[in-house]
């Protein structure tokens, strides 16, 4: 039986769970898997099941914390899905809002700081902020806003964060449905944005006085650093022409001007989807991790229903292959401290077809 063919099976056999254990020093520690068939079972572990729109996930401290659009930040502690959020945030939760990315930070051991971007409705406007909480025995116990007044709307919001390899943190922000904010330097909508970990700008952003690190966005998903440094970024087009790029300071990437390529003054798309596949959570794969995935970036699909395995070489891409399929919608893929892949389904948003115990956080270790 060939791999794809496996997960499929593997789908099919939910049942066959296993829950993560934590050890004394906090790292992710995976049991031994149990094979129940030959179809295989050992190969995808369910971590969590019946949540409601997840859509963005990190690592901290032996634990799992993910986002449910609805406004819940839940954790995973000990493997246990604890039942009360760590936090509940009044969201605005319509259609691409709601309570969107979160990230641990570097230090998160320490200083237990985690970052969240949502949107929230003030009057009859939408807004997007970037909050920094303080968590304790699973619990907030802090906040502080690290940026506020990012443009909101129904769509378009963006919503990714994540911290990169220099210690910075990156914001991907939406055009919120104005097109022309994107190529506005002076909005922070249709933007990558770079922040220091308190919320002040670093002194060698493009412009020392604004958050502003790359421009002409649409609507990125998704952030990642290969081992080179190199930054990629996920960003959904309006009906086609979805991108992977690779994000260099200071430079613009053409929204609404300009759609994958064709002019020489904006960056052209690593990738160019002309079918739809609306790209979600992108991860990279190391090369020194357990599985077969080394030097890759995984990407997460929507609309396209895949987990794509995208071999990288000097910072281009080369080929794309299944990783898997039959999940419906996946929201989202990060890399476990344990070198295992986690991915967050995303078929109770609205626009999938969920099952009985959807949605669901599951983990690839074959």
């Amino acid at each position: 039986m060939d791999k794809k063919t496996r997960i499929l099976a593997i789908v099919a056999a939910v049942a066959a769970s296993i829950l993560i254990i934590t050890s004394p020093s906090g790292s992710i520690v995976i049991p031994k898997p149990t094979t129940t068939s030959s179809a295989g079972t050992d190969a995808v572990q369910v971590v969590a099941t019946n949540l409601q729109k997840p859509w963005a996930l990190t690592f901290g401290d032996g634990k799992i914390f993910f986002t449910e659009k609805v406004g819940r930040l839940r954790v995973i502690d000990s493997g246990i899905l604890v039942n009360d959020s760590v936090a509940d945030f009044r969201v605005a939760d319509i259609s691409d809002a709601g309570l969107l990315g979160v990230t641990t930070h570097p230090d998160f051991v320490k200083n237990h700081f985690l970052y969240v971007y949502y949107t929230y409705k003030e009057g009859d406007k939408l807004w997007n902020k970037v909050l920094r909480i303080t968590e304790s025995n699973d619990k907030i116990v802090d906040a502080k806003v690290i940026l506020d007044k990012i443009p909101g709307a129904e769509f378009d919001d963006g919503g990714v964060i994540k911290f990169g390899p220099d210690g910075k943190l990156y914001i991907g922000t939406g055009d919120a449905t104005d097109e022309n904010a994107a190529q506005d330097k002076t909005s922070l909508a249709g933007k990558i944005l770079r922040l220091n970990d308190d919320g002040s700008i670093p002194s060698d952003n493009p412009n020392p006085n604004s958050p502003v690190y790359s421009f002409g966005h649409r609507n990125p998903q998704g952030l990642a650093w290969d081992y080179q440094g190199n930054l990629y970024e996920t960003e959904e087009g309006p009906t086609k022409n979805d991108e992977i790029n690779m994000i260099k300071k200071d430079k613009n990437y053409g929204w609404p001007n300009q759609e994958c390529s064709g002019s020489t003054e904006y960056q052209s798309a690593l990738s160019c989807y002309n079918i739809s596949i609306e790209p979600a959570g992108i991860a990279y794969y190391g090369p020194s991790g357990k599985l077969d995935f080394k030097n890759s970036l995984i990407l997460a699909t929507l609309r396209g229903n895949i987990l794509y395995q995208i071999p990288i070489a000097n910072g281009n891409v080369t080929s794309q292959k299944i990783i898997l399929d039959g999940l419906g919608r996946i929201r989202e893929v990060g890399v476990g401290p344990d070198d295992y892949l986690y991915i967050l389904t995303g078929n109770t948003d609205g626009q999938g077809f969920p099952d009985k115990t959807d949605d669901k956080l599951l983990r690839v270790i074959k």
